[in-house]
């Protein structure tokens, strides 16, 4: 779209919306969901249907200033060995309350830095997890890497254990920003992590990208672009980063006043969008690009991307199970997350108990909400009326077209009977048209950090 952006865009391009990973999103999740109630849920579940795995590491050998995931540094190795135990032991818990073995279509290793726990460990649990799962031929097993603490033997751990994508933590390249962020990574390093990966047997190579950092410009973004590019991943994320202090007491070390404005946010998303389109990337949603021969673009074109905490996915298990500290699971009956407190994860698992403290049971009109704002974030349109049909008939969406309504006024929207669009032009801002979905959310209001 044209580089300056209307008062209205400016407003809406300042806001701060949630980016749409789950519905209802995770601030709505309450304590009633507890490890009773997910019990009872675990033991329903269909066991000819598929899971999902997502493990959750919540390790770093050294804190990055911008980060907002749940991690922190080990006080030693042993505390990595006695998680690595209680993974282990929580994944016994939960495989022995399900009603059978469940076929395993998608693994993801997140954190945190997943790889922290070593090739030995990285063994001992996919032994676990094959013991107590059944593991398709085709499942795509991912792990996220933090390239400055990748050795060659964690490599060909990962390759050994049937890895098939690696997602390369990159953010920048800029070493102003970077000593900024209190993260100091060499394209060389990050392309020694690339070629480990790839000799190992890792073909699918993801690179994660982060604008809106202290002192970045679009010109540092788009040289960092450029030596992405040369690693030839198959898949580029781009994220916003989102300054919560309050919340993230390691962002306290930044320096607020050299953060760009909304403007300059905007400019830098959009500068890396154009670059990695020019360079053939396929754009894929809000934040994701890949090659035109990436299972993701694949999923675009057959109508079959979702949309999940992993962000833009080809995966369409029926549940999600999530082990380890603050893993959130979607299971078919609602949303069930483990405490974020290491010690009280490891006290829950290893008194045999499961350490869900929080979560959500759905709703019909949760699960229709749901869907129509998956399908936006997805594929920037949806049926109203479809989707109604298929979750909760003769429902008249009455609020919401008054809010789409205002929205198509400002051009973020075009109506046609049933069936909204968010134009191309107006991409950077689908979240602003799903949040018209959200019964949380007060247009024209600003919410929880995008992160």
């Amino acid at each position: 779209m044209a580089a300056g952006l209307s008062p209205a865009l400016q407003h809406i391009a300042g806001e701060r919306l949630p980016r749409y990973t789950s519905y209802p999103t995770a601030p709505k999740f309450a304590p009633e969901i507890d490890g009773a109630v997910a019990r009872d849920w675990l033991a329903a579940l269909d066991p000819d249907g598929t899971a999902s795995l997502y493990f959750h590491v919540p390790y770093c050998r050294a804190l990055c200033w911008y980060c907002g995931c749940h991690t922190k540094i080990p006080a030693d190795d042993a505390a990595i060995g006695r998680y690595v135990d209680t993974l282990i032991t929580e994944i016994d818990i939960v495989s022995s309350l399900l009603p059978g073995p469940m076929r395993v279509t998608h693994l993801h290793w997140g954190g945190g830095t997943p790889t922290i726990i070593g090739p030995s460990a990285m063994h001992r649990v996919g032994e676990a997890i094959a013991r107590d799962f059944r593991i398709d031929a085709q499942a795509e097993i991912a792990i996220e890497i933090d390239p400055r603490v990748l050795t060659a033997d964690m490599a060909k751990a990962l390759g050994a254990c049937g890895v098939t994508r690696a997602s390369i933590g990159v953010q920048t390249f800029d070493p102003v920003v970077q000593q900024a962020i209190h993260r100091i990574q060499s394209a060389e390093v990050t392309e020694a992590a690339a070629r480990h990966l790839r000799e190992a047997g890792v073909r699918a190579l993801n690179v994660d990208l982060i604008y809106g950092l202290p002192h970045q410009t679009v010109a540092s973004c788009i040289g960092t672009v450029e030596r992405v590019l040369a690693l030839e991943p198959d898949r580029i994320a781009v994220f916003g980063y989102a300054h919560v202090p309050s919340m993230k007491p390691n962002q306290r070390h930044l320096d607020a006043s050299a953060l760009p404005d909304a403007a300059e946010r905007f400019a830098q998303a959009e500068a890396i969008a154009d670059a990695l389109v020019r360079a053939g990337y396929r754009r894929i949603g809000l934040d994701h690009f890949a090659k035109p021969d990436d299972p993701l673009a694949r999923a675009l074109d057959s109508g079959t991307l979702r949309r999940n905490f992993q962000g833009y996915t080809t995966d369409r298990a029926d549940t999600l199970l999530g082990f380890g500290a603050s893993a959130i699971g979607r299971l078919p009956q609602g949303y069930i997350q483990n405490t974020t407190r290491i010690a009280a994860y490891q006290d829950a698992i290893t008194t045999g108990s499961l350490a869900t403290v929080r979560g959500l049971a759905f709703t019909a009109e949760d699960r229709l909400r749901a869907a129509v704002i998956e399908r936006l974030m997805c594929d920037l349109t949806v049926d109203l009326q479809t989707a109604a049909v298929t979750h909760l008939p003769n429902f008249d969406f009455g609020r919401e077209r008054a809010i789409l309504g205002d929205l198509a006024a400002e051009g973020l929207v075009e109506i046609d009977g049933p069936r909204i669009t968010v134009p191309e032009r107006m991409r950077p801002f689908v979240r602003r048209v799903a949040a018209a979905f959200d019964v949380s959310q007060a247009v024209g209001a600003t919410h929880a950090p995008a992160v």
